[in-house]
């Protein structure tokens, strides 16, 4: 691996092999999500506990000031909405001139396994990785499925995750299910979890996040279930703890309601 790559990878993943990756990225398919109506206004007060950002080249160049002192995973697909008749039907929609412009540490993209568009967005993959190493930039590959959510089992994320990395991703983001370990094993490259729908207790949260780091993840990319919550500080506080200071679910818990009661 080139000195490039390396450098990159080492601004998301931190000295002790873990990350926490915050993405604002939805807008590119919801619009104005909840929340994320001003994504500067979202993240002014929780960025710092990130150790990487997600967003499209229009949140970072119109929302975020250049002084930022945190690397940027660039989201490179889209072109699909909810509106639409398939969030699957993806494309590419950002060149690798533009990346570099940006100053892009990683970029990331959608592949819709076992969609009609499978062979499309593993394509646009294959693309992106080969344009990508040229210039020592990581490809986070984002396994997803629209709205078939009934599609998140270990056997089927497995098989996503796998393809990825054969293609060349150097980071797979995916979502947590039962069996967890069985995914992170068949994938060569680092896994971090990705959030999915806001869940109903911020419990849920530290306990997918804890038992998912326990069977092999890396870290977390979570949005939803952090600031769409009450409590955003609070709570990507306590992933923080999980993932970079191996609190226990329950210890995660302890500290964000200190946090929320602003005792920590």
């Amino acid at each position: 691996m080139e000195w490039g790559m390396k450098n990159r990878l080492s601004q998301l993943i931190q000295k002790d092999g873990k990350a926490l990756f915050l993405p604002i990225d939805h807008g590119y398919f919801q619009g104005p999500t909840h929340c994320l109506e001003k994504p500067g206004e979202t993240i002014k007060n929780i960025y710092q506990h990130a150790d990487a950002l997600m967003m499209t080249r229009g949140v970072l160049r119109n929302c975020i000031n250049p002084a930022i002192e945190k690397p940027i995973i660039l989201r490179v697909s889209g072109a699909a909405t909810v509106v639409g008749e398939d969030l699957a039907n993806e494309n590419l929609v950002t060149s690798i001139q533009e990346i570099i412009r940006l100053n892009a540490s990683a970029v990331s993209m959608s592949v819709f396994i076992g969609s009609k568009y499978e062979h499309q967005t593993l394509s646009n993959l294959a693309k992106l990785v080969d344009e990508c190493e040229d210039y020592g930039i990581p490809v986070m590959a984002v396994t997803a499925v629209g709205r078939e959510l009934e599609k998140r089992t270990a056997r089927y994320l497995a098989l996503c995750c796998r393809v990825a990395a054969e293609i060349g991703a150097r980071v797979v983001k995916t979502y947590y299910c039962e069996d967890f370990d069985k995914v992170v094993e068949g994938c060569p490259v680092p896994v971090v979890i990705a959030g999915g729908p806001k869940t109903e207790t911020q419990k849920e949260v530290f306990d997918f996040v804890y038992d998912g780091m326990q069977k092999g993840a890396v870290g977390v990319n979570l949005g939803r279930n952090i600031w769409q919550t009450e409590h955003p500080v609070a709570s990507i506080r306590a992933i923080r703890a999980i993932i970079h200071d191996n609190y226990t679910s329950q210890e995660a818990f302890d500290l964000f309601e200190q946090v929320k009661a602003g005792k920590a």
